[in-house]
């Protein structure tokens, strides 16, 4: 099992609190669909009323051919079946077009939940979390609950309606015809109970596994390169396989025992159909019941077992539906992060640009800390380098400045005021941030540079585009601007990082961040690239995360970091005089380059 990936047997339930969740989302709709279950109930009534009259008909015929056939009662009655069996109809369209327009309008509002809850959630789930998982919650699950209400709570009650209605018609029809009847499908109810009984916990494995089979998939194909260039296909094929075997296996026991229901309640009705007739027979032939009561109670016979071979298919979508709203809801109960007191908002426009870290310590678990006693200031307009091993607390610095973790203890000011009395969105609205992994989506050339910015013109864009040396590169481009990003039309790295430099140039925020921007680049981009990040940091309180020091030797201010402290800090040209941890760093990467 991969890392961050949850054995089923591992997974919280909570099914008290997906009934409540379930319910809070169904209940706008309340009403329609207790509308359109009684138009399936009518129509259930219906169907059993119709029986009774093809009693009539079939008593009239027998007494006709003795005598003479009262043609005009056989219309009539002829014409009432047609006229309740037409308003069924109009009735069943009703309550699946009701049905059908409630769930879609709950699944929107379900998907919409999701995606407000995204946004709620810490980076820490999504950090512990594979992305697949996250997508088959979505996609698979909600579909699955919202095909559930469709097609399953109209059929529960018409079934339901149809049981009933068909048991009290028996008993007024013939009432020891009734009780073998009944008799005869006890076995069918025992049945089924035991199935439910035994299959749901399959159900559930099934919808665990889809989610893992979705992550494994999710990141094989994100890292495809990677699996080529390592001839990972077996180890990918392996763990693939691994998860497509136990999903299988959840599968083929799900469908194995729900497979069952429908066969063996078929059995039982046609079972019960043999003991109407043969028992029907024996009444009729001494004269206790016309033969028209046996031809109604065959019909009611499959009145009654249909509903029962119905209510075993819903069952089984009930077993469905319940282990993907577990999946659902329990991603809903994610614990979000914590309320914000703000007491403070921050003009972009007129923040000067200081930023202080007061005594900061920070820990992703209780068993290692990775930022100690962090303290250090930032001048307005000056640009601070980060640097150290991997594992130093660069990126975690970055994490708490953005307001993405909250730390544990201490403080970090903006232009003196406390995080702690922002909010993310203000936070996030001063920062400006180009990371190693850049993020190019489907849309234009221009979309993808004034991404979220609001009242952009033209002539900003193309002098932001000359200014980080991308205009042409956009004039190569099949249509200029307009030019879609797709698998036809595909940027380099370099092209792409200088793509997101011109994004944070039209963001025009105070302050900027530059994670490994240059690190995934060749030397002939680099340089294009850090004469790009030159200007975007003119007249910025910059943050730079670089493992190549030659990119920083202009910062203001050297953070060396090792194990979250600071064991050195000043310009490049003292550090180097210093000969300690930052020159050994500088000259081994050097010597690395002379080589």
């Amino acid at each position: 099992m991969r890392p961050g990936r949850r054995p089923v047997n591992e997974k919280p339930k909570d099914l008290k609190s997906s009934l409540k969740k379930l319910f809070f989302f169904l209940k706008p709709y309340i009403i329609p669909i207790i509308i359109a279950t009684i138009f399936a109930g009518i129509g259930s009534i219906f169907s059993i009323i119709g029986p009774d009259k093809i009693k009539e008909i079939t008593n009239e015929i027998i007494l006709g051919l003795k005598t003479d056939i009262n043609m005009n009662k056989i219309i009539n009655i002829a014409i009432f079946l047609i006229t309740i069996y037409l308003i069924g109809a109009v009735l069943t369209y009703f309550e699946h077009f009701i049905m059908a327009t409630v769930t879609n309008r709950f699944s929107k509002k379900l998907r919409e939940s999701i995606s407000l809850k995204i946004n709620k959630l810490p980076l820490k789930y999504f950090d512990t979390t594979p992305y697949g998982d996250i997508l088959s919650r979505v996609t698979n699950d909600v579909d699955t609950m919202s095909q559930t209400i469709n097609q399953s709570i109209g059929t529960f009650v018409s079934s339901v309606t149809l049981l009933i209605g068909s048991i009290i018609m028996m008993f007024y029809t013939n009432y020891i015809l009734a009780i073998t009847a009944i008799l005869s499908s006890l076995f069918g109810f025992l049945f089924m109970s035991i199935v439910l009984f035994k299959s749901q916990k399959y159900f559930e494995a099934f919808q665990e596994e889809l989610g893992n089979l979705n992550g494994q998939i999710e990141e094989t194909y994100t890292g495809h390169n990677i699996v080529k260039v390592y001839n990972g296909y077996d180890y990918e094929t392996k763990a693939f396989d691994e998860i497509n075997n136990k999903m299988f296996k959840s599968a083929m026991k799900s469908h194995f025992y729900s497979g069952l229901m429908q066969p063996f309640m078929g059995f039982i009705g046609n079972f019960g159909y043999v003991c109407v007739c043969v028992v029907g027979s024996y009444l009729a032939l001494n004269g206790n019941i016309s033969f028209g009561v046996i031809i109604a109670f065959t019909i009611y016979a499959r009145l009654f077992t249909q509903p029962l071979s119905q209510l075993a298919q819903v069952a089984t979508s009930f077993q469905s539906a319940g282990a993907a709203s577990e999946r659902v809801f329990e991603f809903l109960n994610v614990p979000e992060m914590e309320e914000e007191k703000v007491t403070t908002n921050l003009d972009k426009t007129k923040v000067k640009g200081d930023i202080e870290f007061k005594h900061v310590n920070f820990s992703y678990n209780e068993n290692k800390t990775i930022i100690k006693d962090f303290s250090a200031k930032a001048k307005s307009g000056s640009k601070i380098a980060i640097v150290g091993p991997t594992g130093a607390g660069k990126t975690t610095l970055v994490n708490l400045l953005m307001k993405f973790y909250l730390i544990n203890s201490g403080d970090i000011l903006i232009d003196g005021v406390s995080i702690k009395n922002l909010s993310r969105e203000n936070i996030h609205d001063l920062f400006i941030m180009v990371l190693q992994d850049t993020w190019v989506f489907e849309g234009t050339i221009k979309e993808n540079i004034i991404y979220n910015t609001k009242d952009v013109s033209d002539k900003r864009v193309k002098e932001v585009v000359k200014k980080v040396g991308l205009d042409h590169v956009i004039s190569t481009l099949s249509h200029g601007y307009d030019t879609v990003l797709n698998d036809n039309e595909v940027l380099s790295a370099g092209e792409k990082q200088l793509l997101t430099i011109a994004r944070g140039m039209i963001k025009n925020a105070p302050f900027l961040i530059l994670d490994e921007a240059t690190s995934s680049v060749d030397t002939r981009t680099e340089e294009i690239v850090s004469k790009a990040m030159d200007k975007l940091t003119e007249g910025r309180t910059s943050f730079i995360i670089a493992h190549r020091l030659s990119t920083i030797k202009n910062a203001d201010l050297i953070l060396v970091l090792n194990e979250g402290n600071i064991i050195e800090q000043g310009t490049h040209e003292e550090l180097l005089a210093k000969d300690g941890f930052y020159a050994k760093l500088y000259n081994s990467q050097f010597e690395s380059i002379t080589k």
